[in-house]
């Protein structure tokens, strides 16, 4: 049972996402708590300890990041809610933060819930926020990845390839480091787009500017000495972006 707090400054949104957490997972979640500012967010935090908190990014009076500066226990999961559009979307998914799109689906709270339950113990990591912060504001050039081991960094430039094997993608980066995450490919082909990368193959997406040469027949060759196969379907597509590249 995750001891949860909602930090949402909208009553209507509050009551709706009581009622949804109700219906899909009534046995996992005990609302322990509600906050509208970030003061009240603050101290409720630190006294009541929760396992999980849903928040909202905008606030009666600042941001839900103004109540992680300045909260002392963060041993929790965090779901953010939002209303903002895809660029911000990306901007979640690039720093690997959980989040929910308002209106809030069902399905999707569902999930969300069921994901936190497969993970450990959590410290939202600084960096992310950082992160987070940052690509908000601009266009993102670096990806968080989250491995068991460590959150890495990484510059997009930086990655050569990714190749996915089942539910596991493994970057492959300029510095000969190579970086597993436990999600697959598609988790990451709309965050790593043309014209810088391709997605290739089934099993691979490549970063354009690190091809070598390519063959006719189907063969691409990367500067990290590997050999990509292109799909059949993707052959046009992939000959058609070298021209307009060229």
């Amino acid at each position: 049972m995750y001891k949860t707090i909602i930090i949402e400054d909208e009553q209507r949104i509050r009551e709706a996402l009581s009622i949804m957490l109700e219906m899909v997972a009534q046995d996992q979640i005990q609302i322990i708590a509600y906050a509208e500012s970030v003061e009240e967010a603050v101290k409720l935090i630190d006294r009541l300890k929760p396992d999980l908190v849903f928040m909202d990014i905008m606030l009666q009076n600042g941001t839900g990041f103004d109540v992680l500066k300045q909260i002392s226990f963060n041993s929790f999961h965090l779901i953010f809610t939002t209303a903002y559009e895809q660029h911000a979307i990306n901007a979640f998914k690039y720093s690997a933060i959980d989040y929910l799109l308002k209106p809030i689906d069902p399905d999707e709270l569902k999930t969300a819930i069921e994901r936190i339950a497969l993970l450990q113990e959590r410290v939202l990591e600084k960096q992310q926020l950082t992160e987070l912060q940052q690509n908000l504001s601009k266009t993102p050039d670096r990806i968080i990845l989250p491995t068991q081991e460590a959150m890495y960094v990484v510059k997009l430039e930086q990655i050569l390839r990714c190749e996915t094997s089942g539910s596991y993608t493994t970057f492959f980066l300029n510095d000969g480091r190579k970086i597993m995450v436990s999600k697959p490919l598609k988790n990451y082909e709309d965050l790593l787009e043309p014209p810088m990368f391709f997605r290739i193959h089934q099993s691979h997406l490549i970063n354009v500017n690190s091809i070598v040469s390519y063959s006719r027949e189907g063969m691409v060759h990367m500067n990290d000495k590997s050999v990509v196969p292109i799909s059949r379907g993707k052959k046009e597509q992939f000959f058609k972006l070298m021209k307009e590249e060229n």
